[in-house]
């Protein structure tokens, strides 16, 4: 857990200290960089499931396929770079220093919301849709606004590399995750809908699933 913490320190003090030469970075140096982010990230994670409560109920092995089968196909869209599918191979993105600076920061700052998220919800984190023994309704940090951080903080992240990525074939692989995260929240909203009743009910008026309400 602490390699990868370094790591994410390592990434942003090169981007601060080498600013002149970042300046000039590729779509191609920012791609990678961001694949770097997010590798450290997923060692951050797996090292984090370890410190969950155990299970009191949870989804079926059908229904974790309905949102871990297309994330995964987005995924592998997202970091897909040489494409020899025509319409999947088509730039979209302008290859701009400045803005793929822009967007390996946006994928370090997502990547780091997300653990933040991960952590305020402690054990009560699962990577399936489960509801733990002595389950509590987090709504504290960027649970005081957000229903679902972790998912904004990723999403974040993924829409930034995908611009560095370049081509539609990884926007597209952005839409599919979208929806499969949007479908897997669903989900999570119906199992602490029945845990907590009214006090979900409340939460869920306070605040925004995937963004801050605005009224």
């Amino acid at each position: 857990m602490g390699s990868a913490i370094l790591v994410f320190g390592n990434l942003l003090a090169a981007v601060v200290i080498r600013l002149p030469l970042v300046l000039t970075l590729s779509a191609h140096h920012a791609f990678r960089l961001c694949g770097r982010a997010w590798f450290s990230w997923a060692i951050l994670w797996l090292a984090m499931i370890f410190f969950s409560k155990s299970t009191k109920r949870r989804e079926s092995r059908w229904q974790r396929l309905e949102h871990l089968l297309p994330a995964a196909i987005g995924f592998s869209l997202i970091f897909k770079e040489n494409w020899r599918v025509p319409g999947l191979a088509l730039p979209i993105f302008p290859d701009v220093p400045g803005l793929m600076l822009l967007c390996v920061v946006v994928t370090v700052f997502g990547l780091l919301f997300a653990v933040w998220a991960r952590l305020t919800l402690g054990g009560n984190w699962s990577g399936s849709v489960t509801i733990k023994t002595n389950h509590q309704l987090i709504r504290r940090g960027p649970y005081r606004f957000i229903r679902h951080p972790i998912y904004t903080g990723m999403l974040a992240a993924l829409l930034a590399t995908v611009i560095t990525q370049q081509l539609l074939g990884g926007l597209l692989g952005f839409v599919v995750v979208l929806l499969a995260l949007y479908r897997k929240a669903r989900r999570e909203e119906s199992f602490l809908s029945q845990e907590f009743g009214e006090a979900f009910v409340e939460h869920r008026l306070r605040t925004g699933m995937f963004l801050p309400r605005l009224s």
